[in-house]
């Protein structure tokens, strides 16, 4: 990272970005102990490796062929993410629902269409800077939420669309995508109305809006965190805070 956009998260609240852990296994002497499953982790390595080389044609493609978890055997199609890939914003929901296993498309339901009403309100449109993705890339049966394992193989797919885009600021919409994004299990409403760090890029979160249809009184905070979301990405350019 560079010393500039070093100063420029300092500046917005971010820094320091985070801490190494120590390595997991580490004994007393200080040598490593192959862990329970070190072949299995191993293979996701270096398929996860793999995936963090790929370019965007290469990694569509790499998702319309996978079959790492049983999601694929039901999926009409994977729903790769729309957008404009050079987009300072991306947004990320949870996973697609029967209209977006349908279409191949993320968001296109009534939470599509409230989603977009959410990015007119900003300024912004579907295409135009902005990215939409998901944590998962096949829609989970009955649209239940992604299960560890599956967000687990799915993750080189979506860090790879993150380093590939280089965004200025993500919106993670919904708990799950926060929890996935951020690796805890904090409320939604503690999330919220702060910015996090992702590995150096600003992250806030807000409400799904699937959950915003259910229940429409949120709205008025969801507004809330889009008008912080519109702030950040303010200062972000006035401080010249382009990614690195």
């Amino acid at each position: 990272m560079s010393a500039r956009r070093a100063a420029i998260l300092r500046e917005l609240g971010l820094w320091p970005l985070w801490v190494p852990r120590q390595a997991a296994g580490a004994t007393a002497q200080g040598k490593l102990e192959p862990p329970a499953g070190a072949a299995v982790r191993s293979g996701d390595d270096a398929r996860a490796a793999r995936i963090g080389r790929m370019d965007w044609a290469e990694l569509k493609q790499s998702v319309r062929d996978c079959t790492a978890c049983p999601l694929h055997g039901a999926r009409r199609q994977t729903v790769f993410g729309v957008g404009d890939e050079g987009a300072d914003w991306l947004f990320v929901g949870e996973a697609p629902g029967a209209e977006e296993d349908a279409r191949g498309e993320p968001f296109v339901g009534q939470a599509g269409r409230l989603l977009d009403n959410m990015l007119t309100a900003v300024g912004l449109q579907r295409g135009r800077d902005v990215y939409i993705a998901n944590i998962l890339k096949c829609r989970p049966p009955n649209n239940r939420a992604p299960e560890p394992g599956e967000a687990a193989r799915c993750e080189p797919f979506l860090e790879r669309q993150i380093a590939l885009l280089r965004p200025r600021l993500i919106v993670a919409l919904g708990k799950t995508a926060a929890n996935r994004l951020l690796h805890n299990e904090d409320s939604l409403g503690s999330l919220r109305g702060r910015l996090h760090d992702l590995h150096g890029t600003p992250l806030l979160v807000t409400y799904h809006p699937a959950y915003l249809l259910r229940t429409p009184a949120d709205k008025a905070r969801s507004w809330e965190d889009l008008c912080l979301a519109r702030e950040t990405m303010q200062r972000l350019k006035q401080a010249g805070g382009a990614p690195t």
